[in-house]
């Protein structure tokens, strides 16, 4: 619960939507027009109400911070692009014995090459995950976490950041954002702080 709806002089959303329901069924009442707008799924999906959708989605990770108890977070920031170093020498190992068979093809060339990059890079993902884990390890309370990792939710870094919190059992933030390619949460955000 709120604050603001322990001392609230209105009723709350829940309570004006069963008055709503309670009317007497007329054609005005079973018109489009006549729903509540924040229960009119059409309404709130017009272009014109963009702004108010961002707003919305501003606010609702903010309150559920608040109601978690949550008083202070960390951002790690991180390319989608880097790979744990597992899958970062698995991806090598195979660019370069496709590259063994054909060692005068340009595009072998250019797979072992990016994959040479990428097992190169991946070392970064393991300092991102024990930097999560020192950070969480040292903010546990017996209240909980007050200090949390917040990420953008995605693969890479920002998965290592979460995986290293979820090492020592700490919460994660993932705050997700609607693209046409990964847009899933990586599975170590905290579900009900995942946004």
């Amino acid at each position: 619960m709120s604050k603001y709806s322990e001392h609230r002089l209105f009723p709350n959303a829940e309570e004006d939507a069963l008055a709503a329901r309670l009317c007497t069924k007329s054609l005005q009442t079973e018109s489009p027009a006549y729903r509540l707008a924040y229960l009119d799924q059409d309404f709130l999906l017009r272009d014109e109400l963009r702004p108010l959708r961002l707003q919305l989605e501003l606010l609702k990770p903010e309150l559920m911070q608040q109601e978690a108890g949550i008083e202070h977070t960390v951002v790690v920031f991180g390319s989608a692009r880097i790979v744990e170093p597992v899958k970062a020498g698995k991806g090598y190992e195979k660019a370069r014995l496709d590259l063994d068979k054909d060692p005068s093809n340009p595009a072998l060339q250019t797979e072992a090459a990016k994959a040479k990059r990428a097992l190169d890079n991946a070392r970064y993902y393991d300092e991102a995950r024990r930097f999560a884990l020192l950070l969480s390890q040292g903010c546990q309370t017996e209240n909980g976490c007050k200090l949390v990792i917040i990420t953008g939710g995605g693969p890479g870094i920002m998965e290592a950041a979460n995986r290293g919190a979820a090492d020592v059992g700490a919460q994660s933030i993932g705050l997700n954002i609607v693209l046409p390619m990964e847009q899933e949460p990586n599975p170590y955000i905290t579900p009900e702080l995942c946004f």
